[in-house]
């Protein structure tokens, strides 16, 4: 049998590519570089992406399909181009970024979001270039906060990449999963489908030069941790707490997550939340609900600096929900002890990276 080009290309159009539904030749996918040497064949098929799922299956059936139209004896080479250029490999994302901070928590209910969502903005008043990533996937609580829960992120191409733009509000760069969910329903996903769906939040968008990004991680300890740690090079987390005892028992194992050997993440600080109470009219009164000290005395126990206590004050709930978050306002109690944190986290992060090398991302052996 002789080679020739329509040849191949009707071999080709027998092939659907499940992506478009339509053949290989409709599809745009056959790139102008056939090669023929007697029965030596190559050619090169342009995929959307390196990500594509669809990528080895398709390249499979068009090498089934050379030879059953051509010849078994024809020796068929299928190259791969990418109409999109691929996402960098892990240890070179974010090249612009210059510290990621993970905000945690070892339970929920203790505050963790609307800590990260006013240390973000109060770094953003201190002159700083700030990103926030809402990696919490089941529960994203961003969107809300920053009152944009109707805004929807667009996507631009940059340096041959489909990117998505994240939100800007008070200074911040902002993205969470519940911009593309809708609010009102569940996040059904398994590990897999949230992780991945983390990673394009990370990997696919448009942070560009960021002083401070900040990781607003789940409560506990999870695959969102993990793939936050095998996927970004973390400067420090900072730890969030009540001064109970029952939060404070989940704080000390958030801490020891970020310390675990093979981890090695520095410990920025902690932060207690909900240190007392202040009454908006008896603003010098101080009632501690929860306890006294409980964080701080945690602190000192573990080597860590306390990074601040935030009172209780009934706008701080109030702001949050109308999507004026407390930093917002300097000049209120909450907002002035936010400033007061981020300036600490600013200090601990040049200590950090001063006295202490960049934080390896961490390899898991899948055997």
């Amino acid at each position: 049998m002789t080679l020739y080009p329509k040849l191949i290309k009707d071999a080709l159009a027998t092939v659907i590519y499940p992506g478009t539904k339509k053949n290989l030749i409709e599809s745009g996918m056959l790139a102008d570089s056939i090669r023929i040497d007697g029965l030596t064949l190559s050619f090169t098929l342009i995929f959307p992406r390196d990500t594509d799922p669809f990528l080895k299956s398709t390249v499979k059936a068009a090498e089934a399909a050379i030879h059953y139209h051509c010849g078994k004896e024809v020796d068929v080479t299928v190259n791969v181009e990418y109409r999109h250029a691929p996402r960098p490999e892990v240890g070179k994302l974010l090249p612009q970024v210059k510290n990621i901070i993970a905000v945690s928590s070892g339970k929920g209910g203790v505050g963790k979001s609307t800590v990260a969502a006013n240390l973000a903005i109060a770094l953003a008043k201190l002159g700083y270039k700030v990103g926030l990533l809402d990696t919490d996937i089941f529960g994203p609580s961003m969107p809300k906060m920053f009152g944009v829960e109707k805004e929807r992120p667009y996507g631009i191409e940059k340096d041959g990449r489909q990117l998505i733009v994240p939100i800007e509000k008070y200074g911040v760069k902002l993205l969470s999963i519940g911009f593309f969910v809708d609010p009102g329903t569940a996040t059904l996903w398994r590990g897999g489908m949230a992780t991945s769906a983390l990673k394009q939040l990370i990997a696919d968008a448009d942070w560009g030069d960021l002083d401070y990004f900040i990781l607003d991680t789940p409560p506990g300890t999870s695959d969102i941790h993990l793939t936050l740690l095998q996927t970004l090079s973390i400067t420090g987390a900072v730890i969030v707490s009540t001064p109970q005892q029952v939060a404070l028992a989940d704080a000390r194992k958030g801490v020891d997550m970020y310390r675990n050997d093979k981890v090695n993440v520095p410990i920025l600080g902690l932060v207690e939340n909900m240190a007392w109470f202040t009454p908006a009219e008896l603003p010098q009164n101080k009632y501690y609900i929860f306890g006294k000290d409980g964080c701080k005395n945690l602190a000192q126990e573990l080597g860590c600096p306390l990074l601040a206590q935030i009172p209780i004050v009934q706008g701080i709930c109030e702001s949050g929900d109308k999507g004026e978050p407390a930093a917002c306002n300097v000049d209120s109690i909450t907002g002035q002890a936010f400033l007061n944190l981020a300036q600490a986290v600013v200090t601990r992060v040049n200590i950090r990276n001063k006295e202490l090398p960049k934080t390896k991302i961490v390899h898991v052996n899948k055997s």
